[in-house]
Formats: C-alpha cells, structure tokens, sequence
C-alpha cells in the first residue's frame, strides 16, 4: 500500500514544465513503443484494405533473420538487447536525489514473493483468458494467423524465446506503465485518464495482429494499470507479461500440432 500512495503522491508540475516533459515524452516513445504503435496502425490499414481478408494473413512474432544458424543466432540476441537501451533510458530519466528510477516505479527486488505471487495471479487472471480470446477472434476472422515463433529448432531456440519474451515484458511494462503513468500524472492527468489512454496505446502497437489482439491487449492493458495504481509497483506486471509470452512463444509449436485449424 505504501508503493501505490507513492505513485498517488506524483503530483502534476508546473505549467511552465509541462511542455520539456511533452517534449521527453514524444521523444521516449518515438524511439520505442510508440514507433511501433505508428508502424502497427500503417500495418492494420494496409492488411483491411487488401483482397485477402484477415483470417487468411499471417504475422511473425520471431521470426527468423538468417539461414545461417550461428548469424541468426546473434540477429536475434542483438535484436532483444538494443530495445532494453530505451528501458534504461526511461529509468534514469526517473532517477531522483533521493530515490533511483528503479525504486520509484516498483522495479527492484524488495518484495520477490509478493511480486512472484501478483505476477502469477495476474497471469491467471490476464494470461489464460487472452489466450482464449485469441482463439475466438480467429474463429471470427478478425485477427490474422500470429506465428509466435518460426525459429528453427536449435539448442538456443528456447533461450532465444524467454529473451524475447523478458524483453517485450520490459519494453512494455517499465516503459508504458511504469515511466508514461508518472509523467502522465506529472502533467495533471488523472488516473482513469492515464489507465485509459495506456491502454488504448499499448493495444495499437499491437495492431499488426488484428483487431482481436487490440482489444485483447487493451483490456490488459485497463487490468495491468489498474494494478500499479493500487500496489505501486512495475514487477508483478514483468513476471506476469514475461510468463504469459513465455507460455505463447515457446508453446506455439504445441498448440499448432494440437489446434491446427485455430494456430496454423
């Protein structure tokens, strides 16, 4: 409870310095998750204004980058590495005299058991039924086919996965959640406004998928911010997201053996 009154306790700056954190704010995004939001949004018009409908279209999630093994390899670690340098970025700018980025959004190792136990239940909670929704959106041919994972069989294959996995789960959580709902609140917005807006972003950089996958990612999105506004803290959302893209990544090739007609 004393984390979530910390997050309460952000009050708005003033208007003098609401344009610089404007400004810091296109700035973060532009290089990370909002690019992707951009780039998602030119995708889905793109995909509905073609012959072809959606049901019929695939998405790569993993996907391959060389037929060569040792250079995929290493296309693939670089790939999940560089997008944490803006995760970092986005930490340092939070950074206080008196309290670092890490402890200001919930992001360190303080409780481990209680983040452990929230990640879980959110996984439960979030995870099973996006799963489920997932399913149901292809059956109503409103989602393309999402590939989690076209990598070749390999011994770092599922390494590989969990990495990409981890990383999306930071991107996501420290930067959606954790650094845009403090500067959010800094500009005056208020909490519904902010659980809204972040939600609203975080299912359009999703929206290469389809409009399943946006809606879907979007009610996480109201749940996973509702969350850190009454526990404080980005780490039981990292444990949930990175288990819940775990399950989806490494269990693809599962579920297309067992539910070809809904995966392949």
């Amino acid at each position: 409870m004393a984390d979530a009154l910390t997050w309460a306790g952000e009050t708005p700056v003033e208007r003098s310095a609401r344009p610089r954190l404007w400004w810091e704010v296109a700035i973060v995004l532009g290089l990370s998750l909002g690019q992707s939001a951009i780039y998602s949004i030119v995708t889905i018009i793109d995909r509905a204004t073609q012959s072809t409908p959606l049901a019929d279209q695939k998405a790569e999630v993993n996907p391959a980058q060389s037929s060569r093994e040792v250079f995929d390899f290493l296309y693939q670690v670089l790939g999940n590495l560089f997008p944490l340098f803006a995760v970092a970025l986005v930490v340092y700018l939070l950074w206080q005299p008196q309290r670092s980025g890490f402890r200001r959004i919930g992001f360190d190792l303080t409780r481990p058991a209680r983040d452990l136990g929230g990640g879980a239940l959110l996984f439960l909670v979030i995870g099973i039924p996006g799963i489920l929704f997932y399913a149901l959106s292809r059956l109503l041919g409103i989602t393309v086919t999402v590939e989690a994972s076209t990598l070749d069989a390999h011994w770092w294959t599922v390494p590989v996965l969990i990495l990409a996995a981890l990383r999306a789960a930071l991107q996501e959580e420290v930067i959606i959640v954790g650094y845009l709902f403090t500067r959010l609140r800094q500009l005056g917005w208020g909490t519904w406004a902010i659980i809204l807006g972040a939600a609203v972003l975080r299912g359009s950089y999703h929206l290469y998928q389809g409009f399943g996958p946006f809606v879907g990612n979007a009610i996480m999105g109201i749940v996973f911010g509702w969350c850190y506004t009454r526990w404080g803290r980005v780490m039981p959302l990292v444990v949930a997201h990175t288990i819940i893209d775990i399950v989806s990544f490494v269990g693809y090739p599962l579920a297309v053996a067992l539910f070809p007609h809904i995966f392949a």
